[in-house]
């Protein structure tokens, strides 16, 4: 059975990018690679987050490592 990823994993990919997975849909993934603040003062989001797509056809290239809880649960 092939790794299906969801929210919250961490994951390695072949192509030397691992991080969280922060969105899935059912045809793509977004990995989230790095996250860095804002400047002081803005009212909206605190984080910049940088994300990289991962489409369901290279899903099989993603290694699985652990999972977070949602801070939604």
């Amino acid at each position: 059975m092939s790794y299906k990823p969801q929210v919250n994993d961490y994951v390695k990919w072949t192509k030397g990018i691992e991080g969280w997975v922060y969105f899935k849909d059912e045809n793509y993934i977004t990995i989230e690679v790095s996250v860095r603040p804002k400047a002081e003062g803005c009212p909206n989001h605190r984080n910049y987050h940088l994300l990289v797509l991962c489409y369901h056809s290279q899903w099989h290239e993603l290694e699985y490592i652990t999972s977070r809880e949602s801070p939604y649960d």
